[in-house]
């Protein structure tokens, strides 16, 4: 499968995060950052121990308590075929006292950020929120597609190229029948 959208800034497609050639993917991390199941375990399984040694790091110096939902940091891809891994961690669905959308558009606009403030061309989002943190899918379509082109439109020349890369094919068609692009 493969769509686009903003005149192909935006390309859908389905596939394995840890094998894109991206200058950085986006990890769906949990507040620990030391890694955890799904998106989350398969990046630092295939990306090995520079990642998960950055991550502590982070801990350590800025975000001892955990990242905070809708934040983003980046780190090293290790041995992952893109330069960098942004990690975010989303909301989990109906525990953020009515703020999942505001936080989960969080975790794009920030992941987006820092990647145009590393000068970075290309980014590989998975789905954030919608596995183990319960977040609906179509609503999640419908806010990161949002979030993503508010973000673009603001910062046309910084990022050429955004990916979201979808697991299953289902995934993949659920989110264009609920995507809001213009």
């Amino acid at each position: 499968m493969f769509e686009t959208f903003l005149d192909g800034r935006v390309r859908v497609l389905v596939g394995d995060i840890t094998r894109e050639r991206a200058d950085a993917v986006v990890n769906a991390a949990n507040s620990t950052l030391l890694g955890g199941g799904g998106v989350d375990g398969a990046i630092h399984r295939v990306g090995g121990g520079k990642i998960l040694e950055e991550c502590r790091e982070i801990r350590r110096k800025i975000y001892p308590e955990g990242l905070p939902t809708g934040e983003a940091v980046i780190t090293t891809a290790g041995n992952l075929p893109a330069r960098y891994v942004i990690h975010t961690v989303g909301p989990i669905y109906g525990m953020q006292d009515g703020r999942e959308a505001e936080l989960l558009a969080a975790c794009y606009r920030n992941s987006l950020a820092l990647a145009a403030e590393h000068a970075l061309a290309s980014i590989a989002f998975p789905s954030i929120s919608t596995g183990a943190f319960g977040y609906p899918r179509a609503e999640a379509a419908q806010v990161s597609s949002q979030a993503i082109e508010e973000f673009l439109k603001s910062a046309e020349h910084l990022i050429e190229e955004v990916r979201l890369l979808f697991f299953q094919q289902r995934d993949a068609e659920d989110f264009l029948r609920h995507q809001r692009f213009s």
